[in-house]
């Protein structure tokens, strides 16, 4: 498997509809296996297509006991109760803001077999699925806070954008429980 660079905001990747998967070939397969390796040495819970270059509307998700992929995903009902949560995203790193999103909603999707599913999920998991399934639109959780947050969030954002330059950020091939495995007593933090 192989780690990718994961895109960060300002790369027009990140701003464009993905495409719909008609059919699964080796290279798909190779795909959704190096997104849950990045994914993973990323420290994220989830990642999608466009956040590594890639146009296929698909997208990966692990929130510690269940890791599954979504291929071709829409959300099929919402709830009409909300539910304001901090979100991140790798492709921005280091900015956080609430966002009010449905409490649930449920998916249908293709499985890696590319045969369909239902998931119904709530809380953690329905705010994962439609932040994932809002990057398949070219979306991001920036667009759903107010003019005032959004304006600080990219100022932020500005000052640290010079930190990826070619809107690449690289990822590491060690996890940071690798680290602290290999870490001696006498190093430095």
């Amino acid at each position: 498997m192989t780690i990718l660079d994961i895109r960060v905001l300002g790369d027009q990747i990140l701003r464009q509809a993905a495409v719909p998967v008609d059919v699964m070939t080796p290279d798909i397969q190779r795909l959704i296996d190096d997104m849950f390796e990045t994914m993973h040495h990323a420290r994220g819970i989830g990642l999608a297509a466009p956040q590594v270059g890639r146009t296929e509307r698909l997208a990966v998700l692990d929130l510690g006991k269940d890791p599954f992929v979504i291929i071709n995903p829409d959300i099929v009902l919402s709830s009409a109760g909300k539910a304001k949560g901090e979100e991140g995203c790798l492709s921005i790193p280091d900015i956080y803001a609430d966002v009010e999103r449905p409490k649930s909603v449920t998916v249908m999707a293709l499985d890696r077999n590319m045969k369909p599913f239902q998931r119904e999920a709530t809380d953690l998991l329905a705010r994962c699925l439609q932040h994932e399934i809002d990057h398949l639109d070219g979306k991001l959780f920036l667009d759903y806070l107010s003019v005032l947050k959004r304006t600080a969030a990219l100022a932020k954002w500005k000052l640290q954008a010079d930190d990826y330059p070619g809107y690449i950020r690289r990822v590491s091939l060690e996890t940071p429980e690798d680290l602290d495995e290999h870490q001696h007593p006498d190093e430095e933090l």
